[in-house]
């Protein structure tokens, strides 16, 4: 009994150890584009559903979180690469409007910040965390942590998902 109690600690621990971003496989196919209600910076819902066709990168994000403000210059050069695709890409924070138009106003980044209503209903447990919807409004990748997006391996995920909905 004694050695079972070690192992079950010695595993504990091993699983928190992992420098890899979390994925909240649980999520997947349990949220889809209706579940996750945003509002844009001039306090209009905007419809996800009206993104069927395209695949959208959601953010989840806060002017406060340094691992999300680090993580942006690659958002943004992902963005750049993937213009003549048909990805989305939205950076979506539940704080107030006011503070997401300061932020917007004091960094340069071309976004389209939105606010995001519903953090609970999303069981968003980190931040950043990022959302991937397919074309056809699934979500099909969710992580917590921040990656370096412009990274070839992380630039194909994305088109990955855009190409096997074509």
């Amino acid at each position: 009994m004694y050695k079972f109690y070690i192992f079950l600690i010695i595993g504990f621990f091993s699983c928190h150890a992992s420098n890899k971003p979390d994925t909240l496989q649980h999520t997947i196919g349990s949220i889809g584009m209706a579940e996750i209600k945003l509002i844009d910076l001039q306090d209009h819902p905007i419809n996800l559903e009206s993104y069927k066709g395209k695949t959208v990168f959601i953010n989840f994000w806060a002017t406060w979180c340094k691992p999300c403000i680090e993580e942006m210059p690659s958002i943004e050069k992902t963005q750049t690469i993937l213009n003549d695709k048909e990805v989305i890409f939205l950076l979506a924070s539940s704080e107030s409007i006011e503070e997401i138009k300061a932020f917007r106003n004091n960094h340069g980044y071309q976004f389209n910040y939105v606010h995001l209503e519903n953090e609970e209903t999303l069981n968003l447990q980190a931040l950043p965390s990022t959302f991937i919807i397919d074309p056809k409004g699934k979500l099909v990748f969710s992580e917590m942590g921040s990656r370096n997006w412009n990274e070839t391996a992380n630039i194909d995920l994305i088109k990955n998902i855009t190409k096997q909905h074509d």
